[in-house]
């Protein structure tokens, strides 16, 4: 129950995230070619989205057994997770930049200054397309396995929904949203969950002898193992930092 109930927010989260770079890009081509045309081309960009959904929920379910689809399903999460929990760890030891919203809404704008309409509202398109199907493939992985396809799609378009009024609301970046530590949570119960289902698609369901409730311990192992190992290269960089300057 846990393990397909609660995909639910995971996906709102990894969702809101990628909603909030999304705006910030549709917001920067706004300036350039307005609200309206800018508005299109992320709607255009939805409904692509809303097509690759629809197809996916049931081409990618026929002729394929329960075990086949988690197995499938939990190693695109630990890749998947694995990469976002690895950039998280980076970050907080300080080895990579913190994402900042504001310097991409400037980056967007420098690539329009001297461009055509058309070039314009392309970025748009892509920006919103390209978050959009890391949204799409999280909402496609937890409904495989559990058939929550409406449940998962709300959680993604309440996401999206409420992003969009915050951002309307200030006209601004959403710098404000604490967007890194929730990749950090996000990574977590991701590779949690293709944790669970890989290693039970390849061991059998008594595999795990508290069934779903060892989902809360492998968030937890990950969650602090994650914690630890970004503590331990932040002291290992400061140490660096202090023989550099020493020398």
């Amino acid at each position: 129950m846990i393990a397909t109930l609660s995909g639910f927010l995971p996906t709102f989260l990894t969702a809101s995230v990628e909603w909030v770079e999304a705006f910030t890009i549709v917001l920067a081509v706004s300036l350039t070619i307005g609200w309206g045309a800018a508005a299109g081309a992320a709607g255009a960009a939805m409904l692509t989205l809303a097509a690759l959904t629809a197809a996916t929920g049931g081409a990618l379910r026929a002729g394929l057994g329960v075990t086949t689809i988690q197995l499938v399903v939990g190693v695109f999460l630990l890749l998947f997770g694995t990469r976002w929990l690895a950039k998280a760890i980076a970050r907080h030891a300080g080895l990579k930049a913190l994402h900042d919203e504001e310097q991409e809404f400037a980056e967007t704008r420098a690539k329009l200054r001297g461009g055509t309409w058309y070039a314009a509202w392309l970025i748009a398109y892509k920006g919103v397309l390209l978050e959009g199907l890391e949204v799409w493939l999280i909402v496609v992985a937890f409904s495989l396995k559990g058939g929550l396809w409406l449940g998962n799609a709300a959680a993604a378009l309440i996401a999206l929904a409420l992003v969009c009024a915050a951002g309307l609301a200030i006209r601004a970046p959403l710098r404000r949203v604490p967007e890194n530590a929730i990749k950090f949570a996000v990574g977590t119960m991701i590779v949690s969950f293709g944790t669970y289902w890989t290693l039970e698609a390849l061991g059998g369901a008594g595999i795990w002898p508290l069934a779903d409730w060892t989902l809360l311990i492998l968030i937890a192992f990950y969650l602090l193992g994650g914690i630890a190992a970004a503590s331990v290269l932040r002291l290992r960089l400061r140490l660096r930092l202090r023989a550099a300057a020493a020398r």
